[in-house]
């Protein structure tokens, strides 16, 4: 299993930002997800990428319109704007060698190679 590594993260107030990133490179479909103290991972965003076809992201519905998905040749990001209390988690970057993985639902289900998450606090 391919060790993703994430960065990026840190603490800052309600209203802030954030850019994390994500060193991987050559997978079809990646994502991001978080998993605050005592829930479950959920899926934020991800971000499909065909080879020789565009790349389409897709939200969660609690980051739609202040978080935004993107990647270069090496690079996975997700930039955080607007931050609030809630965001507070630790957020893991995923991949799959899969671009229909990034289909559907936004779910673990299909992501086989995973960062070990970065922290993000945010204070009110």
């Amino acid at each position: 299993q391919v060790q993703l590594m994430e960065s990026g993260g840190g603490s800052v107030q309600a209203g802030g930002s954030l850019t994390l990133s994500c060193a991987a490179s050559g997978y079809p479909c990646m994502a991001w997800f978080r998993q605050a103290p005592g829930k479950e991972r959920e899926g934020v965003a991800r971000i499909r990428s065909p080879p020789g076809g565009p790349s389409t992201p897709y939200y969660a519905d609690s980051v739609k319109g202040r978080f935004a998905i993107s990647r270069d040749h090496d690079t996975l990001y997700l930039q955080l704007n607007s931050l609030k209390p809630e965001d507070t988690a630790m957020y893991y970057c995923a991949a799959a060698d899969n671009s229909l993985i990034c289909t559907g639902r936004l779910t673990e289900w299909g992501y086989k190679h995973w960062g070990q998450g970065t922290q993000v606090t945010i204070s009110s």
